[in-house]
C-alpha cells in the first residue's frame, strides 16, 4: 500500500533545460561523506532541486554537456 506519492520534479531528470534567470545550476557536497549531488538552486526561494548523483567527474561532465553549462560555473554548497 503506497501511501505517498512522490513530488513531481520542478527540473525533470533528462529534460536537458532549466530556467537559467530563475535557477543556477550547484553542487551540494555532505562535509561528512563526501557525497556530492548535482541540481539547481532557485534563486529566490533557496530550495534545491536534486537531479543526479556526482559519483566521479565522468558524471559532472554528463551533467554539465545535458544542460549545457559552461565549465568553471558550477559552485559548491555545504
Amino acid at each position: 500500500m503506497l501511501f505517498f506519492r512522490k513530488k513531481k520534479s520542478a527540473v525533470p531528470a533528462g529534460s536537458g533545460s532549466y530556467d537559467r534567470d530563475r535557477q543556477e545550476p550547484v553542487l551540494r557536497c555532505s562535509i561528512c561523506t563526501g557525497e556530492q549531488v548535482a541540481g539547481f538552486l532557485d534563486k529566490s526561494s533557496g530550495t534545491f532541486q536534486e537531479v543526479m548523483l556526482v559519483r566521479n567527474s565522468a558524471d559532472l561532465e554528463a551533467f554539465r554537456s545535458e544542460y549545457a553549462i559552461p565549465d568553471g560555473e558550477i559552485r559548491k554548497i555545504y
